[in-house]
Formats: structure tokens, sequence, C-alpha cells
């Protein structure tokens, strides 16, 4: 099996949402260096207790049956070299940083016991479950500068080639089941490359296979030794694997390091919901009594208000909901599982445009309607799928106890004179959560008489947050750009670009410079950042 794609090393950068984790080294400030560390969370408060240590017992006492997931990953460690002296400066770097840990272990809940059951049924070393805590510190929405998403951070290159679709309803990057079994299938093809040795493939995983086999050749070449702790490779590389030994070592003495790690129970907490079509999510969120957020955080895949046409056709719920959601399901026909309009065509009208009317893709419009191509005639009928309900996050409706208000549709006639700033600004919303709602083209000229579907609080105006799938994100201005493609490319408005980095009007982009911007990760599309 040949595989010429490399996968680039992530560098996380800080989230902009509000009480969401950063992206960075929790041990340093953001500062544009190339690292793939594991990331840095808001406070907040998470009930835990200290894991078992199974340093002093007997073997019949390790032979019973583990009791939180954390004692299963102890019990299948696996790979050597946990006492390296660079193993040992990252222990280090991380041992007491007790917020971290209760932080990323909190995060990995709904995930870990199913990673740690993939390695088993693979026979993989236990480590490798930790491997998402370097990458992406358990964050399912994390995207570095690479362009690397999800929890084992796939550049958009490696992930298609392991079969991680990537489309606008959809990217199989962020998606759990698809990207751990990619991941491992990845990782276990490595491991063979490389001999069956698990630190070169680590590293590999890393940089590429092609960077270490090149290290390999050197020091071949120069008679020198070809193990991994010999080898020169990037400095993101030369860190990566120590790191994932030395949190290897940290969960297996938790107590010794002052670590508290939240309680995993071994047993599942996700449940794979199979269904059979396309579904709006948030009908999903009524029926399971869940909240839009937690749907997308267990279903992270998903870009928009519904699962893919083409699939995948499950869900993930948590285990205790799924069979009382089925039961729901059943008494909706599947007629009701989405919103549909009925367009019927008008004299001169393309495919095209009325996809940008209704503000959905082409392909959209092609797989409801079973077309094969853009061909339409006047007269003829087409279903259009539409969002039920809102579903980003910034439109959810408040919690039970929360102190605010549910929010209401509002459909707003756009007037002479207005913008999406002031019209945000006069329903207390954010330009952003009016673009989503409305799959507009955030530098897009609003047409008078346009009606826009506003879902605002009926009470206070208050902001919701945008969720952690709004990231900060630095870009480095290439030849050739311009405020403009920027802005296009991102999803975002020129004039928040130039708010955002101190541009004046008439003031040119230069190559080499860096701009920041607050971007919905899940509109990305595969949009490179440097």
């Amino acid at each position: 099996m040949g595989i010429t794609t490399k996968r680039m090393g992530p560098v996380f950068i800080a989230l902009f949402a509000v009480g969401c984790a950063n992206v960075g080294d929790p041990t340093r400030s953001t500062d544009g260096a190339h690292d793939s560390s594991a990331a840095r969370g808001m406070p907040h408060e998470v009930a835990g207790t200290a894991s078992r240590d199974f340093s002093g017992l007997t073997e019949a006492e390790k032979a019973l049956p583990p009791e939180t997931v954390w004692d299963r990953i102890r019990q299948g460690y696996g790979i050597p070299g946990h006492d390296n002296e660079r193993v040992q400066a990252e222990m280090q770097r991380y041992a007491g940083m007790t917020s971290y840990w209760e932080r990323v272990s909190e995060r990995a809940r709904p995930y870990m016991y199913h990673i740690v059951h993939s390695l088993e049924e693979r026979d993989m070393p236990m480590e490798l479950a930790l491997l998402p805590v370097v990458e992406s510190a358990f964050q399912p929405f994390a995207y570095s500068r690479s362009s690397a998403a999800g929890l084992w951070q796939f550049v958009p290159a490696t992930g298609r080639h392991f079969g991680l679709d990537q489309n606008w309803w959809y990217d199989g990057r962020r998606d759990v089941l698809a990207s751990t079994d990619a991941a491992l299938t990845y990782l276990d093809y490595l491991h063979d490359m490389f001999d069956g040795d698990w630190l070169l493939a680590i590293a590999a995983y890393n940089a590429g296979e092609g960077t270490v086999s090149r290290a390999i050749r050197r020091n071949e070449n120069a008679g020198q030794p070809t193990d991994y702790w010999s080898l020169s490779l990037p400095q993101e590389t030369m860190n990566y694997v120590p790191r994932l030994l030395a949190m290897s070592e940290l969960v297996g003495h938790p107590e010794k390091h002052g670590l508290i790690l939240v309680d995993i129970p071994n047993e599942p907490f996700l449940k794979r919901v199979d269904l059979d079509r396309q579904i709006d999510l948030a009908l999903v969120a009524e029926l399971s009594g869940l909240e839009m957020d937690t749907i997308y955080e267990l279903n992270p895949g998903f870009n928009r208000w519904a699962t893919a046409p083409d699939g995948p056709h499950h869900l993930l719920l948590p285990r205790d909901r799924a069979d009382s959601f089925n039961a729901a399901l059943a008494d909706h026909p599947p007629s009701e599982w989405m919103r549909w309009q009925r367009h019927r065509v008008a004299q001169g009208e393309t495919l095209g445009g009325i996809a940008n009317r209704y503000r959905v893709p082409v392909g959209a419009l092609r797989e409801a309607n079973n077309l094969n191509g853009d061909l339409i005639r006047a007269g003829a009928d087409l279903l259009v799928p539409l969002a039920s309900r809102p579903t980003d996050r910034a439109g959810q409706t408040a919690s039970a106890g929360s102190g605010q208000s549910e929010r209401q549709r509002y459909d707003h006639v756009v007037q002479r004179g207005e913008s999406l700033w002031t019209i945000a600004r006069s329903y207390g919303v954010r330009v952003g959560d009016l673009v989503r709602w409305n799959d507009l083209d955030a530098n897009a000229v609003l047409p008078l008489g346009e009606r826009l579907v506003i879902w605002s609080e009926t009470e206070g105006s208050r902001l919701a947050s945008p969720g952690q799938r709004v990231q900060s994100v630095t870009y480095t201005v290439r030849q050739g750009d311009s405020l403009y493609r920027i802005a296009r490319q991102f999803s975002v408005g020129i004039n928040d670009l130039r708010r955002w980095n101190g541009i004046a009007e008439g003031t040119y982009l230069q190559p080499g410079q860096r701009l920041e911007m607050q971007v919905d990760v899940t509109a990305l599309d595969g949009a490179r950042v440097n």
C-alpha cells in the first residue's frame, strides 16, 4: 500500500469562543511556533477522583477487571522508552498541571471508551489512546495551521486517502468513529512499514513517513544508529514522541504527580443509532431530549443542520438516550425527518440560481431531486431541503434555569441602507449568526426586500456564545492575496478582517503579513491556514 501524502504536524491556535478551550501548548503562549502540543482550556470545576495506580500490585490484583477506562489503558501499555531523558523532560513540563488534566479527561469522557475498545480489537498498545491528548486535547473541533481537523488531526489529503469524506454537509476528519478507525489504520500501516517499531511509526504519524525514512537513510549512510532516539527530525517531532510517552507515564501514576483524572467508567458512553436517510439534527435534539450543543459535540462531523444526504446515516447518542430516541423516531414518518420546500421552476431559471436563492449547494438540489446534471425545465417541481430550526450554537434555546428566555424566529425584510452589521445590532445577535442562519456570503450586498431569518431572544437580547466551532485563526498573506479573496475563503466579512487587524481603508496587504480572524471551522471546507 503506497502512501504519497504527507501528514504535516499540527500547530494549535487559541480558541475564540467564550468558555471553550484554547488550543495551544498549556506551558507556553501561542506565538505561532510550529508545535503539536495539547490544548489548554478555560478554568472550570470538574468532579473526579484519582485513578488506580498499578505499581506495587500483585499479579492477581492486576488481573482484576479494570474499574475505569484509565485502568484499562494502564494495563495495556506496550511501547518501550518511557524512561528516556527526553520523556522525563516532557513529564516535568506536564506534571502538576492539575486543572489541565481535569479539563482534558473531562473532554475525553464521551470518546475514550470507544478508542480503547478499538485499540484492543486491533491488539495495539494503549499509549495510542492518549494520542488525541497530544494532537487535539480531545477537542473534536480542533483546527490547526496546517488545516488538520478533529481529535486525530488529519489534514485534508491524508484524510481523503483513508476514506474520510469532506464535503459541504460532512467532514469525516471530525467524525469520532470514522476518524478513529482511519487513525488506527494509518498507525497500523506505519507500524508495519517501520518493521514493528512503534516509536518510528508515531514519529511518522506526526512528520510523515517520508521525513522519517529520509532521516533513517541519513543515519545509515553515516554509520549511525537508526532507532528513533538517534534520528535528527524536525523539532516538533523530536518533542512529539517523548510527549506521548510522558503523558502515558503521568496517566499511569497520576497520584504520584498530584494529578486528578475525571473518572471514565469502563462501559460504553455512546451508542450508535443507524438510520437509512438524511435527518434534521434539530429533530434529533427534540426527540432525544438533548441540547443542540450536545448533538454537535457527539457528532462533530456534521457541518450543517442535518446529516449528509449520501451518509453516513448514523448518529452517536448517549447510551441512556438511544432507545427512547428510536422509539420517538418511530412515530415520525420519514417524510417528516427533513423540512422540504417545493419550488416550481420558472422560465429562464437555472439550478445554480435556485440554489443561491435558497442558499443550499447545487449538489444538495441534485441529490434531493435525482438529477444527473444541471439541466432543468420550466414548470418542473424541485424539492429544496431547508433547516427547520436554528441548529448552530449561537441560535439555540437556553437550557432551563440559565436565566435566558427562549429565542424566537423573526423574518426580517431588508430595507434601504441596511447591512448585516446594522441588522445584527438591532436584533442583538452577531453578524456571523446572520451569515450562518441564512447561508449568506459575508461580503455580499444585501438586496432590498431580501428576507432574512433571525433567531433572537424575546427579552434581554443577550448574546449567546458561538461555541467551540469558532476559533481564532492566523493566516499568512500570500502573493496575489486580497482582503476580498481571504474573506471569501474563510467566510468572514471584509470589514471584520480590517477591524480585527487594524487595517485602514486603501491599505494594501503585503506577502508574509499575518492576519488574525475568528472563523467557524465547520465552514472552512479545506481552506488553508498557515
